[in-house]
């Protein structure tokens, strides 16, 4: 693909064609603060979408070092090429860190906005079936995070018991998907997932106000979000809020999301900020304007602070490719402004680690990188016990556990969809989703459809297919 004088080259790479899913060249390139990519299908024509403003900035993520790390299990020959033989393939260049069961694809909304597209009439994966799953990743070497989702996970009335299961199979993070509807209504129910070993919950959380979820979820949710983060906070379970950024809707509250997640600490871990990618039940047609990239949220962020956060406080992530994320932890001083706080100090296999999850990778130890990753996540997104305080050294246990307490994640995601699509991120994703039939598959290929609806790995809504 040749590069026009207005433009400036940033690399080929391949993607698929948004209308038939198929293969293609690709490039990124920059026309004046504006990075893109841009294709041609030879039979659907040319297509060309942001996914990066601000070149600055992209140059300088480019610079973050890429450390690759197969999977010890190619499960599935390469025939076709990437994206189509996902399962995984040895082409992919990442191990897992964090693995979603998706239990069902029953939901008791029906959100305009849905990855999965979730209905209220979906099905169930069997105990037998999620066993499996457990089985193939532990094959694979385990110790992933394991988040569960759907569908709405908490449809299901034995969700504290697929929890206890997947602690007994010896995973030691697990993470709730959710919209926290039932949470927030039913403490008994929540009091049997925190005792079943539930670390974290990942909670739906578009905005602060009832007009973004009616435009988004369909229901007046506000309320129940509020009652959710408190009820989480009473069962010591943290909490990510995770907003869906959708332009013209909500990415005017970016700092209001952000206050408010400040003034619900420590129940409140973090906020892990995701723009919409259009995939599944989703907005629409998507054009220039219907996208918000990672740079935008930054400097939302860093203009919301009022200059105590910079951009240098942000990091790409240190195993998936760095145009796929960007973290920083941030300390709340009593006055509410937020400063960086300084990296965890060095432990376990010479890696930056929270003191409380310094726990050795164990027989089949992932990559250095994957091994961070999954530390530093639980290290943040989880709550410390305080009966759990060591019998000597109480008080700095104690200094250590007020200064973490006032301690919130700031963070985001951009997950591609089929005018997204990068093919070298996608082979270094290392959030992945186990298929009804065993297949491992990178998140943003799994949840790939065309513009159509069509999928390419993911059954029709309200099927869950067997185990092969």
């Amino acid at each position: 693909m040749a590069c026009c004088d207005h433009r400036l080259s940033l690399g080929v790479t391949e993607s698929v064609c948004p209308d038939c899913l198929a293969t293609v060249p690709a490039e990124r390139y920059a026309e004046g603060d504006v990075v893109y990519l841009g294709k041609r299908c030879p039979e659907h024509g040319a297509f060309a979408v942001p996914i990066w403003r601000g070149l600055d900035s992209y140059l300088r993520w480019g610079l973050a070092p890429r450390a690759f790390s197969p999977p010890a299990i190619a499960a599935t020959p390469v025939a076709r090429g990437c994206p189509h033989d996902c399962g995984l393939c040895r082409d992919h260049r990442q191990q897992s860190c964090c693995v979603l069961l998706e239990v069902t694809s029953r939901c008791d909304l029906a959100c305009p906005v849905c990855y999965a597209s979730a209905r209220r009439d979906g099905a169930d994966a069997s105990l037998g079936e999620i066993d499996a799953w457990l089985d193939t990743l532990a094959e694979a070497g385990g110790r992933v995070h394991i988040q569960l989702s759907g569908g709405e996970p908490t449809t299901r009335d034995d969700l504290p018991e697929i929890v206890a299961r997947i602690r007994a199979r010896g995973f030691d993070f697990v993470q709730l998907n959710t919209n926290g509807v039932r949470i927030a209504r039913q403490a008994d129910y929540l009091a049997r997932l925190a005792d079943a070993g539930l670390d974290c919950v990942f909670l739906q959380f578009d905005g602060v106000s009832d007009d973004v979820y009616r435009r988004l979820r369909g229901a007046k949710l506000m309320r129940l979000k509020a009652r959710a983060i408190e009820a989480c906070g009473g069962a010591g379970i943290g909490v990510v809020l995770t907003p869906t950024l959708v332009p013209g809707v909500n990415v005017d509250q970016i700092g209001a999301i952000v206050d408010f997640a400040v003034a619900h600490l420590p129940a409140t871990r973090a906020v892990h900020f995701q723009p919409v990618s259009y995939f599944g039940r989703g907005l629409g047609q998507p054009d220039a304007g219907s996208r918000v990239t990672l740079p935008e949220v930054m400097e939302a962020l860093i203009a919301h602070s009022g200059g105590t956060i910079r951009l240098a406080d942000f990091h790409p992530g240190s195993a998936e490719n760095p145009y796929c994320s960007f973290s920083g932890r941030f300390v709340v001083e009593a006055d509410g402004r937020m400063r960086a706080a300084s990296e965890p100090r060095p432990s376990c296999c010479g890696v930056p680690v929270e003191p409380q999850r310094a726990a050795c990778c164990g027989s089949a130890a992932p990559s250095a990188d994957v091994a961070r990753e999954r530390r530093y996540v639980a290290g943040q997104w989880t709550r410390v016990d305080r009966a759990a305080a060591p019998a000597a050294g109480l008080d700095a246990f104690d200094a250590f556990l007020a200064g973490r307490d006032r301690t919130l994640g700031l963070s985001g995601m951009a997950f591609q969809d089929a005018w997204t699509l990068d093919l070298d991120r996608l082979r270094q994703c290392h959030i992945h989703v186990v298929a009804p039939d065993r297949r491992v598959i990178p998140f943003c290929a799994y949840n790939l459809t065309s513009r159509a609806g069509r999928p390419l790995y993911r059954a029709p809504a309200g099927v869950v297919e067997a185990v092969a």
